[in-house]
């Protein structure tokens, strides 16, 4: 196995690996897991998998879960078929943390490409625990304790018709999670806000609000501020992918977001979901 670090805060490319063999093998799934845990997005390319193993690798690290809008390959249950081929869509393209609008958020994902365009359909991943650690001392001391809503009706359901999307949101009911989340694993801090945030539960209180303008507008203030550390490139990894290219990565503490700059060319994608615990 080799492993080359990509940047200095995210991601590392692995040769040397197939997954259908680490699927099958204890030593080398625990050396993955380990690069996971310190990289938090994982590359390898040159995975002429089946998609058997790719559900049996994913499967290492614990119950895959579909999802409510895109579609599952119907022979290996927890596949999501990501086809972009027929129509522009613009659900990925923001920057989101998995299932995040769940009451147990995905732990991670192993997502494979089928098909891709010649140029264009990269996709970034960010560290979200170097995003909370280069928060201002200020910003730490405001956020601490702070937690808020989660929703998949305003970002799958907004295409939907009214009849639908009340039936999402009510199969889905909005979530509450900490606005700062510790690892399960490692203990470390991370900034748990993204695309699916709508608002703070517990903001308006006597330190918080002195009058009305600080109410609602200096808490969406508050959070547009903190859902756009994502965009900083010093805590980013880009990745171009290619045929039977895989990413790994801990929704724990990342964000990704789909660069959607190559339509009409299609893009296929297989992601393989892990179910993950509640965020604490």
């Amino acid at each position: 196995m080799r492993v080359k670090q990509l940047t200095c805060s995210i991601g590392a490319e692995i040769s040397g690996v197939h997954l259908g063999e680490a699927s099958r093998d204890d030593t080398l799934f625990a050396e993955l897991k380990a690069l996971l845990l310190k990289h938090k997005v994982l590359f390898l390319r040159d995975q002429d998998i089946t998609r058997a193993e790719h559900v049996a690798f994913a499967r290492r690290f614990g119950e895959l879960e579909d999802h409510p809008v895109a579609g599952s390959d119907p022979d290996h249950p927890g596949l999501v078929q990501i086809y972009r081929s027929d129509k522009k869509e613009h659900y990925e393209n923001s920057f989101h943390t998995d299932g995040s609008w769940r009451e147990n958020p995905s732990m991670g994902a192993v997502l494979r490409c089928i098909e891709c365009p010649e140029v264009g359909g990269d996709t970034i991943w960010v560290n979200m625990e170097e995003a909370y650690a280069r928060l201002p001392d200020d910003i730490k001391a405001r956020i601490q304790g702070l937690r808020a809503k989660h929703s998949i009706e305003h970002s799958f359901g907004a295409v939907m018709p009214p009849e639908e999307r009340a039936k999402l949101a009510a199969q889905y009911p909005t979530v509450e999670h900490p606005v700062v989340r510790t690892h399960p694993e490692t203990g470390e801090k991370s900034l748990y806000v993204c695309g699916f945030s709508t608002h703070f539960v517990n903001y308006h209180t006597p330190e918080n609000v002195r009058c009305g303008l600080d109410k609602a507008p200096g808490a969406n203030l508050l959070m547009n501020y903190l859902i756009s550390q994502s965009t900083i490139p010093e805590y980013q990894v880009r990745f171009s992918w290619t045929p039977n290219s895989v990413a790994i990565w801990d929704n724990r503490c990342t964000q990704h977001y789909a660069v959607q700059d190559y339509w009409p060319a299609p893009r296929k994608m297989e992601r393989a979901g892990i179910r993950g615990d509640k965020p604490f």
